[in-house]
């Protein structure tokens, strides 16, 4: 619902400029806002929240998200919407950096990557029914009706958690740092940086190399995704009324993938971001050569997708292994703030494009970031064997 609350906009480009008589480009950015107030907030909010118990911060901040969507909803002009939004990316950088770290602290460290991947499974699935469904409710009613069925769901998911999720004390903090593996209802806290201060930790020259990579990646992602409906109409020909059902193919494709990088890669993350890195290269690649035929270029959307879905949940796992125990919930929060650093800049550089140099220049601009990525990629590895 996060998730969705985020990108929900990029589905909803043409309503929303309508509505709220503002450009495309002006809509997107509404999204550059929101990842903002990420970027922003998120590592702050973690230090002063750090000795708040990870149950009632978890429920507090789904609260927030349930209000600041029914609040979109409701918003009466531009301006108003995007303050709102501005506020719901505040809670939604701290809810995961908490969730992300927590679901560390409930199994042993060789089950991080499969932990990791169920946790971002919330993420992916945002883009197989969230945006397809909000995409397609846009289309038939309103665009403000989605935004109140997040807001719902989003209140009701709190009640949910506020019952079911497992409560994690600060013993059994300080064994799961040690490796030991956290069961049933215990712990509360996040691991701090006490027992670091005063010395500097050794992972984090790679943890802050990896964040840069994913900064960079994200970057290339969103300058493209964040536009894909009015690329979809334009240039690859796809009716209007089909872009609700295209994300749905997307958003399949990429859980497909997420489900690859929990099963087949959770010990490998490595190799799995390669493969993803790879085939999503190629198939944008595909999708800029054979942009005006429409059957190729829907094959290549959805390898686009399944492609992309290995590697958010693999990089974070990659993260988690290399980041020392007491900096875990900061390298999570710094993972974080680059994601959205990403998200807010892709939306950003797309939104010049297209007002600039046309739809055709967005995958363009993609593949040569992900050459970028891909160099510092290589880089972040040779750091982080040193260690």
């Amino acid at each position: 619902m996060a998730v969705t609350a985020e990108v929900l906009p990029t589905g909803l480009l043409p309503e929303m400029s309508a509505d709220l008589h503002a450009s495309e480009s002006q809509i997107g950015l509404l999204v550059t806002y929101f990842a903002v107030a990420v970027v922003c907030s998120a590592v702050p909010l973690v230090a002063v929240t750090r000795r708040f118990p990870r149950h009632t911060l978890i429920v507090g901040v789904l609260l927030v998200v349930a209000i600041t969507s029914i609040l979109s909803a409701v918003a009466p002009d531009y301006t108003f919407l995007a303050v709102v939004r501005v506020l719901g990316g505040m809670a939604h950088g701290l809810f995961w950096a908490v969730v992300g770290t927590y679901s560390v602290h409930l199994v042993p460290k060789h089950q991080i990557g499969r932990a990791v991947a169920i946790t971002s499974g919330g993420g992916t699935a945002a883009f197989v029914l969230g945006v397809p469904l909000g995409t397609m409710l846009g289309q038939a009613f309103t665009w403000r009706v989605p935004f109140a069925v997040i807001g719902v769901l989003a209140l009701f998911a709190a009640l949910l958690i506020l019952k079911k999720l497992p409560r994690v004390s600060p013993a059994e903090r300080e064994r799961s740092r040690r490796g030991g593996v956290v069961s049933g209802a215990v712990l509360d806290a996040p691991p701090t940086l006490a027992a670091h201060r005063g010395r500097f930790d050794a992972t984090v020259p790679a943890v802050a190399l990896l964040c840069l990579v994913v900064a960079t990646l994200i970057v290339g992602q969103n300058t493209l995704y964040t536009y894909i409906t009015p690329f979809m109409i334009s240039s690859m020909g796809v009716p209007a009324s089909s872009v609700g059902l295209l994300l749905f193919v997307y958003g399949v494709a990429g859980a497909l993938g997420l489900v690859l990088a929990g099963v087949v890669f959770s010990r490998r993350p490595t190799l799995g971001v390669a493969v993803g890195l790879v085939c999503t290269a190629v198939s944008v690649t595909v999708l800029t050569l054979f942009t005006s035929n429409i059957v190729v270029s829907v094959v290549a959307f959805a390898v686009w997708g399944a492609s992309f879905g290995l590697i958010p949940s693999l990089m974070q796992a990659r993260l988690l292994h290399i980041a020392s125990p007491a900096i875990r919930d900061t390298a999570n929060a710094f993972y974080s703030t680059s994601f959205n650093v990403g998200i807010a800049g892709g939306a950003f550089l797309g939104g010049i494009l297209l007002n600039g140099a046309g739809l055709g220049a967005l995958p363009v601009t993609y593949l040569v970031l992900m050459v970028v990525a891909g160099v510092l990629l290589v880089i972040s590895w040779r750091i982080a064997r040193r260690h």
